[in-house]
């Protein structure tokens, strides 16, 4: 699907008039998966150089205050959003949300590995995060997980829609139907157990504490100077710990599948108390919502500006030995055929 930005210079002009930062280059950057929004560097005439995230409709910017929470509580990997000159920390422009930060040189955790000091330090940071105490009115603005079938019934419709053996697109649609089928026991296997795990804890009722909900290798930036930044919280829920621990050593793109990792890990989060039935869970569901998500955009969608090659390859990519899928499996400990 094609993303519709605003023009530079409406951009440029809103830093200027809403921000008072004086702008000499905007560079879209082509980052991250989210159609309903962009990236930018924006460099200004101080040289001072800023990360402009632009979303598609109005959003009262519930994770820029949790952000800067964190960040006020001395959790120094949440990076703070620069607030306007009327000190909001979001601005609606046109049919827009703009949020502004301080831009940070470094690559995230798909194209770098982390040392083991910052492993230790990721997992401090995020033990932090789900022990922070949310003011309760900003708390009861956040998602709560349900257990949604939603994905799971996505899929389910798509092999109904592929079934029906309907006219495909082109050849990477074709590949997918014909993998898709190839791996339909698998599938069904993972949306099955999805749903049983998931009726099982909502029955459990959990604790819930602050998750940041997608702490994969791409939303861990890596400092040129070393530092470690949790970044991209768009979806922060009131979750089990489980909702981010499923990310580290769960396989996500391939990487983070490692035990040493995980070994470091655990000695900045501390001891806990890990459910493998909600680790499992969460690693099920994730599989499922990738699945629901992928299949739709190259069997469904049009667009010929979609990068179909790359979403097909991520899509296989998750059935190889050790990735998302082998690890999902493993760590069901309690599934007997």
């Amino acid at each position: 699907m094609s993303r519709f930005f605003l023009p530079d210079q409406r951009i440029i002009d809103c830093l200027n008039t809403d921000y008072g930062i004086k702008i000499s280059v905007l560079t879209l950057i082509p980052l991250g998966a989210d159609i309903d929004a962009s990236v930018y560097k924006a460099q200004a005439y101080d040289r001072s150089s800023y990360f402009v995230k632009l979303r598609r409709g109005y959003h009262y910017g519930i994770a820029a205050v949790i952000q800067l929470s964190l960040h006020d509580a001395g959790i120094q990997q949440i990076i703070s959003p620069v607030a306007t000159n009327h000190g909001q920390l979001t601005h609606c422009v046109d049919a827009f949300t703009l949020i502004v930060y301080p831009f940070i040189e470094g690559q995230d955790g798909f194209s770098r590995d982390l040392t083991n000091d910052q492993w230790i330090t990721l997992g401090n940071a995020l033990r932090q995060v789900h022990e922070f105490h949310l003011p309760l009115v900003i708390k009861n603005q956040i998602k709560r997980e349900s257990y949604s079938s939603k994905w799971r019934e996505a899929v389910r419709s798509m092999y109904a829609h592929i079934d029906a053996e309907p006219r495909v697109a082109d050849e990477i649609a074709l590949k997918l139907v014909v993998f898709m089928k190839e791996h339909r026991g698998t599938i069904q296997r993972l949306v099955d157990r999805a749903e049983q795990l998931g009726q099982k804890i909502e029955k459990q009722s959990p604790e819930l504490v602050l998750c940041h909900s997608d702490i994969h290798g791409g939303n861990v930036l890596i400092a040129n100077d070393g530092a470690v930044y949790l970044v991209d919280w768009d979806q922060p829920i009131m979750a089990p710990k489980e909702r981010d621990l499923m990310f580290i050593g769960g396989g996500v793109a391939n990487v983070w599948n490692n035990l040493h990792e995980e070994e470091f890990f655990y000695k900045g989060y501390g001891k806990t108390e890990i459910n493998r039935d909600i680790l499992a869970y969460y690693r099920h569901e994730r599989i499922v919502e990738d699945i629901a998500v992928d299949s739709q955009q190259l069997l469904l969608a049009t667009d010929a500006g979609t990068d179909r090659e790359a979403i097909y390859k991520a899509f296989v990519d998750m059935f190889e030995p050790r990735g998302v899928v082998d690890i999902a499996f493993k760590t069901d400990t309690n599934y007997s055929f």
